[in-house]
């Protein structure tokens, strides 16, 4: 019998896999993966989350304001999926005023560390923004 925790075991195993399949392993950083993602055109995101498939709906920057709201309600954790959304909402034209409102709005409800959090990552976007 050994005293090592079930869980614990199954974790490193799957990491030595992983570390066998990929040796950069240790460098992997969600950020580098990040740009993997492209940022769609103001079109396709009208088109998929806009007017064109449900016309008379909320317009595609509306939309992802409210996504913005929903990952700052959250707790701001999913820090990737923050600054695509920021990405994208700056795509579909979303000025800084208007992303930062909508922080704001929900920092009412999500709580001023979420709010925090969620406007320094949208800082981050925009100011890599401003520089390109």
């Amino acid at each position: 019998m050994t005293d090592q925790n079930p869980f614990e075991s199954m974790m490193k195993m799957g990491q030595d896999w992983a570390k066998a399949m990929n040796v950069d392993l240790d460098a992997f950083t969600p950020k580098g993966f990040e740009n993997l993602w492209p940022t769609m055109s103001k079109e396709a995101m009208e088109m998929w989350f806009g007017n064109t498939m449900n016309p008379g709906g909320l317009d595609a920057k509306t939309r992802l304001l409210l996504t913005l709201s929903g990952l700052t309600i959250l707790g701001a954790q999913a820090e990737a999926q923050i600054r695509l959304t920021v990405r994208h909402l700056v795509e579909a034209g979303a000025t800084k005023q208007e992303i930062a409102e909508a922080i704001a709005q929900t920092g009412m409800f999500a709580g001023a560390p979420a709010m925090t959090k969620t406007m320094e990552l949208a800082n981050e976007v925009l100011e890599k923004d401003e520089s390109a």
